[in-house]
């Protein structure tokens, strides 16, 4: 395997670090409350950030969700891509992708999913949606909708359709999402067998990249804040317990960045990943949830004000956790997972 970024990849990663470092600060972070930022927004797909997925692959969308983690930046980046971009590219009709696509890349249209399946939404025979998804992320942006059936069949909703009503809800991190409510709505489906679970895939490893991006900033926040912060007369960081802490703080980020780059790398090279996806997405919730746990009690009385940056870190980790599905449930599906799978047996010497 070659987690090395392609010269395309390294290219877009600088762009995109550069455009959040510069318009995702603090301040208009703050002032956005829980609404996405349009202006950010717009210089993104502006840049061609959010077309270029479809050429950069999984493993470039991964390392860009890195950058975005970093900052907190409040755009519907990971769910376009994820839940647009990515399975219209793979899964869509030649019209699908003629018509979707540009919409998608130039930010006219923003998509987002109803994941993962939940039984919630049944599909009639002639393609009418009914049922009703509780929490879509980013949905208060969304133009579209991909929404899987009982049947684990995918749909397209549009959030303007006859029968497709939006309501805002709060969650711990400000995704601007929304409870979709499906009465007879009009869709189109989307691939055929399969491109459920190969979708579930990819945003779960696209959401784990978010989340390394995530525990990196907070983490970075920490570093800086115990190396300038002085007691006794020394620096913070010369404390062992700071030090490990941080430490740990950092492995755990680790893991969670190369097991999203080898499940984002073989789900790329078209190998099977099933385990490594899980294994990823258990990571990003378990680990992540410690690392913006430990970057907040770094900070010390800091750490617990409302208004300082490293809270964001911790809204979006707790946020992260709770939207891969948790640890528990996570382990339970790769046991699950592995149980199914035949074990091969070696030949006798």
């Amino acid at each position: 395997m070659d987690f090395h970024p392609t010269e395309e990849q390294a290219e877009a990663v600088a762009l995109a670090a550069r455009i959040f470092r510069d318009l995702a600060t603090h301040e208009r972070l703050a002032a956005a409350g829980t609404a996405s930022d349009a202006e950010l927004w717009k210089a993104l797909t502006t840049a061609g950030l959010t077309a270029a997925v479809e050429d950069l692959g999984l493993l470039g969308l991964v390392l860009l969700l890195e950058e975005q983690g970093r900052t907190t930046a409040q755009v519907p980046y990971a769910a376009t891509c994820a839940y647009g971009i990515l399975p219209v590219a793979a899964h869509g009709t030649d019209a699908q992708r003629a018509r979707l696509l540009p919409a998608l890349g130039s930010g006219e249209a923003v998509a987002t999913g109803a994941f993962p399946a939940r039984g919630r939404v049944t599909a009639a025979a002639d393609g009418r949606l009914t049922g009703v998804a509780p929490v879509v992320p980013w949905l208060r942006d969304a133009t579209h909708v991909l929404v899987p059936d009982a049947d684990r069949a995918l749909w397209i909703v549009r959030t303007d359709a006859p029968g497709a009503v939006t309501e805002p809800v709060e969650t711990t991190a400000p995704w601007a999402a929304g409870r979709l409510t499906l009465t007879g709505a009009p869709a189109e489906r989307l691939g055929g067998e399969g491109a459920y679970e190969a979708t579930l895939a990819a945003a779960r490893t696209a959401f784990a990249g978010l989340q390394a991006g995530v525990c990196a900033g907070s983490l970075a926040r920490a570093v800086e804040y115990t190396s300038t912060r002085e007691q006794f007369g020394r620096p913070l960081s010369t404390n062992q317990g700071v030090m490990l802490r941080a430490a740990d703080a950092y492995m755990d980020t680790e893991a969670i960045r190369v097991t999203a780059y080898e499940a984002a790398w073989r789900l790329d090279e078209g190998l099977a990943a099933r385990e490594h996806v899980l294994t990823a997405a258990w990571w990003a919730s378990e680990a992540g949830k410690r690392v913006v746990h430990a970057g907040q009690h770094l900070h010390g009385g800091m750490g617990a004000d409302l208004d300082h940056p490293v809270h964001r870190h911790f809204l979006w980790g707790r946020q992260l956790d709770a939207y891969l599905g948790c640890g528990g449930e996570l382990l339970e599906e790769l046991g699950a997972s592995m149980d199914r799978e035949p074990i091969e047996e070696e030949e006798p010497a």
